[in-house]
């Protein structure tokens, strides 16, 4: 509330009468000021009490206490987190356990209040925002983030979008000479002031608005801003000041004569407008490769590589190194591979980028893996399992013990789906860790952990020490060796949940595989739970789907997989698939559950083809059969089927 003028409230005031009586003091009136009268005061200008004309004013002598008699606030304080928590209990909207769970996190951390707490453990905002709006007494309203009269547009330009989504407000609207300010605090008047003074508006009406609705309307308008410029990247990296003592280090003059060209505008920008590019385009990995005579940049979209741009070749040393010194790499080392990390801001969102180097005999080749943590945060169900996969998927991963794995190549989506699993587990009960190389997503909720082979941190010492950090759920990013192999076993039978991967090309692959790099294979068999094999394939586009004629070569693959149709749908092709007929991914399981009679084959250490055939009879879906049953449901084609995946029975 703004602070009150104690001269201008003496000169209010007679002090010439110290010796009147109290009958000849101010007439004050004993009710207390309202509401609106309290939000005029939060809106600018110093509380007076002025005695009426012919009367003396009087304040006490020495007693700053005597405010109290001149301004008794109404009583509607800042409500107490007890009765928040209380009315939000009584409305349904948290039970007794997420109230006890979120006094419990106050306590731990301090400058938290109940509404900030509920919002991270995931209760409606809008709910939480309402009865914090009603037991303020203010009004509360939604904004949607598509409509032009939504806001304020002007208004927020002046605010600034970095200080609106730092401080969660929001011009909403005029309303004659004032103010409509949305805010997801209810008692911060001090932000009021400021934003009053930065509009310049006479008074201001406070509203009640959820966080998640003024970030979204922030978000959207900085896309918009930079969508309306080619170039415009949101500041990337700042850029690294170089000082003469690095570039004296350099022996060559050409790399001298680089690092100027890599720090010049021209690079930057082109630089920027790859990523840009890359991020709109949806596509995983930017593939720079320098030629004999050109230099070519590749995108990985939905799997597969476009041409994209054709960059001048003179620029690939300075673009090499501009990506270099971005990712704090040696700018000077062009004769072994280097790896670094890049965050980055693009289009207002938050990207990190994998980047890579290796030398080739036309100079250093560079790919940068995008990783947007979106693409971990997809629920199972959006994943493309079957509706029976799904639900055995399920309780596969909500088992108390045992090994779960999952198996595919490089790029099969074997990370989202760990993570996607691990996302519908309760963070709040269970204690889970990772162990990855490298940690490619932060995760909330979950312990993340970095092996680093030269120090000895590898996946087998990292898990062992795990063991002793009382885990749940221990998450390996790969089981590369016996040691490790080991490890997992004995956690898993020691009352462990144990998910990690394994680079195999089917799911009884992974059996065999476990067996022959050392472990007895009755221990296979007792630890193991299940293993779900998968592949990633395109989507048809649903924006250029059509049906045609089965062709007679594709008939025959339909025959055998027991699906008679005369017409198949496709994508004819069209400007938001880049003409391929696809867009989006999605993916092919293989899942093999451990039932008494498998482990008992597994026991007798079978070999693969007798072993995939047992599994076969038994009930398992392969990935080509999955792959024809979404051929039949109009998901994708034939041949993407037949691009990944290999028909093994």
């Amino acid at each position: 509330m703004s602070k009150f003028d104690l001269n201008d409230l003496q000169a209010d005031l007679d002090p010439a009468t110290p010796d009147a009586s109290p009958e000849s003091s101010p007439a004050v009136s004993p009710d207390p000021p309202t509401r609106a009268g309290l939000t005029d005061i939060s809106q600018g200008g110093n509380f007076r009490t002025q005695a009426p004309p012919g009367d003396a004013g009087q304040r006490r002598s020495g007693d700053t206490a005597a405010l109290s008699e001149l301004y008794t606030p109404q009583d509607d304080t800042p409500r107490s987190d007890e009765d928040l928590g209380a009315q939000l209990l009584e409305g349904g909207i948290i039970n007794a356990e997420q109230l006890a769970n979120a006094q419990r996190v106050i306590k731990q951390t301090p400058g938290k209040n109940i509404a900030q707490v509920l919002n991270e453990m995931g209760v409606d905002e809008a709910a939480t925002q309402e009865v914090v709006a009603e037991l303020a007494r203010l009004p509360f309203e939604r904004v949607q983030s598509d409509g032009s009269d939504a806001y304020d547009e002007k208004a927020l330009y002046r605010l600034g979008a970095e200080f609106c989504k730092a401080n969660l407000v929001l011009p909403l609207r005029r309303e004659g000479t004032r103010m409509v300010v949305g805010t997801a605090s209810p008692h911060d008047v001090f932000l009021l002031d400021d934003v009053k003074r930065k509009l310049g508006v006479t008074s201001i009406r406070h509203v009640l608005v959820t966080g998640d609705d003024i970030r979204g309307i922030v978000e959207t308008l900085t896309e918009a801003e930079a969508e309306a410029e080619s170039y415009d990247v949101d500041e990337i990296l700042s850029d690294v000041d170089v000082e003469e003592d690095d570039v004296e280090v350099v022996q060559e003059e050409a790399q001298s004569e680089d690092l100027e060209e890599a720090e010049s505008s021209p690079v930057v920008r082109l630089v920027n407008h790859i990523i840009q590019t890359a991020m709109r385009e949806g596509a995983s990995d930017i593939h720079i490769e320098p030629g004999e005579k050109a230099l070519k940049v590749r995108f990985r979209i939905d799997g597969v590589l476009f041409d994209m741009m054709n960059p001048p070749k003179k620029m690939h040393a300075a673009i090499t190194s501009r990506i270099k010194i971005m990712a704090n790499l040696d700018i000077a080392e062009r004769r072994l591979p280097q790896d670094g990390r890049i965050r980055v801001t693009v289009l207002g969102r938050k990207l990190d980028l994998r980047v890579s180097t290796i030398p080739t005999p036309n100079g250093e080749k560079t790919v940068m893996r995008i990783l947007d943590t979106r693409s971990i945060n997809v629920p199972l169900e959006e994943l493309g399992f079957s509706e029976d996969t799904l639900t055995i998927w399920k309780n596969q991963v909500s088992q108390p013990h045992g090994i779960v794995l999952v198996t595919g190549p490089t790029g099969s989506g074997k990370t989202t789906t760990l993570y996607a699993s691990i996302q519908q587990m309760d963070l709040r009960k269970l204690n889970i860790s990772t162990v990855e190389d490298p940690v490619e997503y932060n995760v909330a909720g979950i312990t993340q952990i970095q092996t680093h082979e030269k120090i000895g941190m590898t996946f087998a010492a990292a898990l062992r020490a795990l063991l002793r950090q009382d885990p749940d759920v221990i998450m390996l990013g790969e089981i590369r060796d016996m040691e490790t192999a080991t490890i997992a076993i004995q956690a898993a039978l020691t009352g462990h949940l144990v998910l990690s991967t394994l680079h195999t090309n089917d799911a009884p692959a992974s059996i065999t595989r476990l067996i022959n790099i050392g472990i007895e294979p009755f221990l296979v068999a007792a630890a193991v739970n299940s293993v779900l094999a998968q592949r990633l394939v395109r989507r048809i586009c649903k924006h250029c789907t059509e049906e045609g004629p089965v062709k007679p070569e594709i008939a025959e693959f339909l025959e055998l997989h027991g699906i008679s149709t005369s017409k198949t749908v496709t994508g004819k092709g069209c400007q938001r698939c880049r003409q391929t007929g696809y867009s989006g991914r999605l993916g092919l399981y293989e899942l093999l559950l451990l039932d008494d009679f498998i482990r008992d084959a597994i026991a007798r250490n079978p070999n693969v083809i007798e072993f995939r055939r047992l599994c076969s009879e038994r009930g398992m879906v392969t990935l080509r059969e999955d792959g024809f049953k979404k051929v039949a449901d109009g998901q994708s084609t034939v041949e993407e089927i037949l691009r990944v995946t290999e028909s093994t029975i």
